[in-house]
């Protein structure tokens, strides 16, 4: 009978709807188009033309002058550089502060571990205005002047939550057995950890870097309540708009885009081999 089906057992049967095949598929593409469309945009941009070397949505031609002219912005470059440098400070060490917090959630009890979880989620669910605004009477409480340093304590703040997530999730579907095997042939622990534990749960640690660094980098809203006088690359952009935009903000966009994509896939390749990796020890 058209729009029914047998069950794989065999035991009833299951109604199925012709169109059903074409909703899940459309739904995918029409979510996916909202999200890309506009990076296309963006890198299609960067080739434009731009008179008075402001960006404009009118085509004047094509051209590949501003990926020559990238740094020719002084502050623009700063502030990239700024953004960069705390990108990868803060997500290095919310990543090694992170990780044995995330352990010690994942596999140990212990008297605070359900208020510690409580912190983590509200870390993560908390309003960045507030978290702003706290970091920001934080400092001005111990009398700290705004500037690159606040902007990283602030940043490795929220990353930190961010890494305990990923983390633990990853311990969390570690096989213990295979540490109690190391143990039995002879291993001391901190062997164990270091041969049997840290290669099997590192796709979760390089995946959490690699989040905690692309939150940072893009992070406006608590990084204006910390900064001062210091530009982020989102805090000159956003500034930049009433005045009009460079074009080399459309291009350091694309290159950003496209070293994420790569580093993603880095990331997923990884995964696979730990994941194919715990599956041959196992």
């Amino acid at each position: 009978m058209a729009g029914k089906g047998v069950s794989s057992d065999g035991a009833r049967p299951v109604r199925r709807f012709p169109w059903s095949r074409f909703v899940l598929p459309t739904y995918v593409f029409v979510v996916m188009a909202y999200t890309l469309v506009p990076i296309a945009v963006m890198i299609l941009y960067t080739f434009n033309k731009a008179p008075n070397q402001r960006l404009t949505f009118s085509w004047h031609g094509f051209t590949t002058e501003w990926y020559s002219k990238l740094f020719e912005v002084q502050d623009l470059t700063q502030a990239l550089w700024h953004s960069l440098e705390v990108a990868v400070i803060s997500s290095i060490i919310a990543t090694a502060l992170g990780t044995p917090a995330a352990l010690a959630l994942a596999r140990r009890k212990f008297r605070g571990r359900g208020g510690i979880d409580l912190v983590v989620v509200t870390n993560l669910t908390a309003p960045t205005v507030v978290v702003g605004a706290s970091l920001l009477g934080f400092f001005i409480a111990l009398g700290m002047s705004r500037g690159l340093l606040t902007i990283l304590i602030a940043h490795v703040a929220f990353n930190i939550a961010i890494v305990i997530i990923v983390v633990q999730a990853r311990v969390s579907g570690f096989d213990g057995s295979l540490e109690e095997a190391a143990a039995d042939l002879g291993a001391p622990p901190w062997v164990a950890f270091w041969k049997v534990t840290l290669p099997l749960i590192m796709p979760g640690i390089f995946s959490a870097f690699l989040l905690s660094f692309a939150l940072s980098i893009d992070d406006y809203i608590i990084t204006s309540f910390v900064a001062g006088q210091t530009l982020t690359f989102p805090l000159w952009v956003a500034g930049a708009v009433k005045v009009g935009i460079p074009p080399q903000v459309f291009v350091m966009g694309t290159l950003i885009f496209i070293s994420g994509v790569l580093i993603a896939l880095a990331s997923l390749v990884l995964q696979r081999l730990g994941d194919h990796g715990e599956a041959v020890r196992s």
